[in-house]
Formats: structure tokens, C-alpha cells, sequence
């Protein structure tokens, strides 16, 4: 016999875009189940970086201070290397924000942090271990998840199912929603290289003939994201770790002479980028938000944060719905509205970025000349602060609106 619970709302995905969603609701008074398939949030190579909009965010709910007691790096500036030149293409320092700097944490502990004050309220409730197979459907209305969990196959029957569940989202395949997928020449190879006294502490971005390497300053270790063509790690792996070492070394600069220490390509983790977004993001009785209604590119850093936004503006407009009844399509349909846009516009500039920046880099032969852009931010500094906004903060940065009302 299959067991059946109930609630008011079930998020499919303990990510950013659920935990946050989770956590506005049920502040708001509203029973909530938020479903993660893992035991724990501990996966490596994650999106670490907690924007400006998102750190607002967290300050507006009270909480800013006890979240930067957490162990985090901060970044205030972003440097592109070109050969022997350093530019700085953001300056975050001077963004309008409490936080003037973007948070380097694992995601982990962001995700720990608000499924803790989430657990505040009697009403929310995380499932770990557990994962939504499908969906319940009536007379063309979703009205609750399949589920499985460690005691065997659920179903949670609920007045609105919300996918959070990721790029791969299962909640999106079983409502038939298929997103409309934008061209993507790049993958990335996520790894470790120690950090050592003397090395600087801000990230940077290195570019050189055929290379592009983004290193994230980790306290005692490097982030790096070397990014290759799209399915160009088999041909990668065939060369052997030798060749590697010697592609990495290339463009590592300072740390060229640690290569050596990522002994297999059991120590590099490959992302394959995915640009894509729903044009519906709604059925009745479902919503999808963050990589479920739109995966990002990794150029910007910033897929954690439009995932962060989304949660934000779903939980804005529909706690009070939630408080009343069911939410109604056109209820739901208000986050697509509120929320594409956003999507829409960050997607085509990482798309150009894509296309016209890293792409072609990987394809140069010869020595790399900077783009009209960054020799603009080196003559007039202050422009460095245009960037920082598009990345920290971004296009319609979300506020809390949502109520804290205690049950």
C-alpha cells in the first residue's frame, strides 16, 4: 500500500531556487515539503558564488550577519589576464548594495543555512533522501508527486507543485514541458590546484591562444574552470594526464607549477553546458523556476542568483494567493511574466559572451589581443562598476516582500 501525505505546497529540489522558495513560504505561514534526492547538500563543484542581489536579499530577511559568520571569500573585483596585462572588468566595491563584494561559499552551506531557519517554522518540512518521479494528474490538474523515499514509493497530494529540480528536471519532463535549447559551443572542466603564499586572492579570468581558465580564490585552494570546446573532453582524456598537465600549465600562469598535483582525471569534473528556458513555465497546479524553467550558462557566475531571484518573486506573489486557496494558472503565470525577462536578457548576453569571446579564444592560433571592451574599462576605471552591476545585481533585482508570520 502506497502511504499519501498532504500539504499546502511541495518543491521538488532542495537547490537554491527550492530552499529559498521553501523558506519564504513557510515564513509566511504556509505548509510547505521541500524534496531533496540526496542524503546531504555536500556536492562538489557547485555554483559557489553568492551575488550582491542575493546577499541583499539575505539582509532584508535579518539574517546577513549571523550568514557572513560562515567561512566565505570575498570578491570586489574581477580581473581578465591577456598575456602579460591585467584588466579589471567589475568593480563591485561601488554597487548600491549593502554588500559591495560577491560571497565565494560552498553551496552546501548556503543550502544548510536556510533549510536551518526554514526548520524554524513547524510548518515546513525537508525530505531528504527523497526524490519526485512523477506527478500526480486529474481531469488536467497537477495536484500532487509520486515520490521515492528510503521506506519505498509515496505520493504527497498538495495544491501546488513547484520544480526546482534542476537543468534535468524530472518534475518538467513528466508535465511536458519541453524548453526551447540555445546553441552552446563550450563545456567546462571544474578542478582544484593548491594556493600558495604570495599568490593573489581576487579571482581571475586567464585568456590565451586556445585557452580560457577562470580561477576562484578558495582560502587555502584554487577554483579553476578550464573551458574547452563542447565534447572535448574525451579527446582531452585520450591524450592522457601528461598532456593535460601541459595544456593546463599553459595558461595557469603563477600556478603552472602545481599542475602536477590533479594526478587523474578522476580530480576534474566535467560540466556540460546547457543554455535553455521554458516558454510555458506553468500548468495548472505546477510551476517551474531556477535551471527547471531556464539553465544558465556558467559565464557571470550568476545561475544561483536567478535561481535565488525566481524563489524570491514566487514567493512574493503567491503567499497571499496560498493563504486564500489553490493558486490559478493565471496566478501562476504572474512569476513567467515577472521572471523571463530577466532570464531572457541573461541568456542572450552570455550567449554573445559565448559566442564572440570564449569560443573564438579557443579557436586562436596567434597572441591574443584585448577586446575593444577592456581597454575602455583601463582608460575610464569607473566604467569597471557597469559589469559589476549586470553580474552582482543584475536585470530586476527581486525584494522581500513575503511576511514572517509565526504559527
Amino acid at each position: 500500500m502506497t502511504d499519501t501525505r498532504n500539504t499546502r505546497v511541495v518543491i521538488a529540489g532542495g537547490g537554491p531556487a527550492g530552499m529559498m522558495c521553501g523558506f519564504l513560504l513557510a515564513r509566511a505561514g504556509i505548509d510547505v515539503t521541500v524534496l531533496e534526492k540526496h542524503k546531504d547538500f555536500l556536492r562538489d563543484f557547485r555554483g559557489d558564488t553568492v551575488h550582491p542581489s542575493t546577499l541583499e536579499a539575505i539582509y532584508e530577511l535579518g539574517l546577513l550577519d549571523e550568514f557572513l559568520a560562515l567561512p566565505h571569500q570575498e570578491v570586489k573585483h574581477l580581473h581578465v589576464q591577456i598575456g602579460e596585462r591585467q584588466f579589471t572588468a567589475g568593480d563591485f566595491s561601488r554597487l548600491p548594495t549593502h554588500c559591495k563584494f560577491i560571497a565565494l561559499m560552498p553551496q552546501w552551506d548556503l543550502l544548510n543555512f536556510l533549510a536551518k531557519k526554514a526548520r524554524a517554522f513547524p510548518n515546513f518540512k525537508l525530505m531528504m533522501q527523497t526524490e519526485a518521479t512523477g506527478l500526480i494528474e486529474e481531469n488536467g490538474e497537477i495536484v500532487g508527486v509520486e515520490i521515492k523515499t528510503p521506506d519505498g514509493m509515496q505520493k504527497i497530494r498538495s495544491d501546488l507543485v513547484i520544480g526546482a529540480d534542476g537543468r534535468h528536471s524530472t518534475i518538467r519532463k513528466a508535465a511536458g514541458l519541453a524548453p526551447k535549447e540555445f546553441g552552446v559551443p563550450i563545456d567546462v572542466l571544474w578542478m582544484r590546484l593548491p594556493h600558495r603564499p604570495g599568490d593573489p586572492d581576487e579571482p581571475v579570468a586567464r585568456l590565451g591562444a586556445g585557452r580560457f581558465l577562470v580561477m576562484l580564490y578558495r582560502g587555502d585552494y584554487w577554483q579553476c574552470a578550464l573551458v574547452v570546446p563542447k565534447g572535448g573532453f574525451e579527446q582531452i582524456r585520450a591524450a592522457g594526464i601528461e598532456e593535460f598537465h601541459n595544456r593546463l600549465a599553459s595558461i595557469a600562469g603563477f600556478a603552472a607549477d602545481r599542475v602536477d598535483t590533479i594526478k587523474s582525471f578522476d580530480d576534474v569534473s566535467l560540466l556540460t553546458v546547457t543554455v535553455n528556458r521554458l516558454t510555458q513555465w506553468a500548468r495548472p497546479g505546477l510551476l517551474c523556476i531556477g535551471d527547471a524553467a531556464h539553465a544558465m550558462s556558467p559565464v557571470g557566475g550568476v545561475g544561483i542568483n536567478i535561481a535565488v531571484q525566481d524563489a524570491i518573486a514566487t514567493a512574493n506573489i503567491l503567499w497571499s494567493v496560498l493563504a486564500k486557496g489553490k493558486p490559478a494558472l493565471d496566478d501562476l503565470n504572474k512569476i513567467q511574466k515577472r521572471r523571463e525577462f530577466p532570464a531572457r536578457v541573461t541568456q542572450a548576453v552570455q550567449v554573445a559572451v559565448q559566442n564572440n569571446v570564449v569560443a573564438p579564444t579557443l579557436k586562436s592560433q596567434g597572441e591574443l589581443k584585448p577586446p575593444l571592451v577592456l581597454k575602455l574599462l583601463d582608460a575610464v576605471p569607473i566604467l569597471a562598476v557597469l559589469p559589476a552591476y549586470a553580474v552582482g545585481i543584475g536585470i530586476r533585482p527581486e525584494h522581500i516582500r513575503s511576511p514572517v508570520t509565526r504559527n
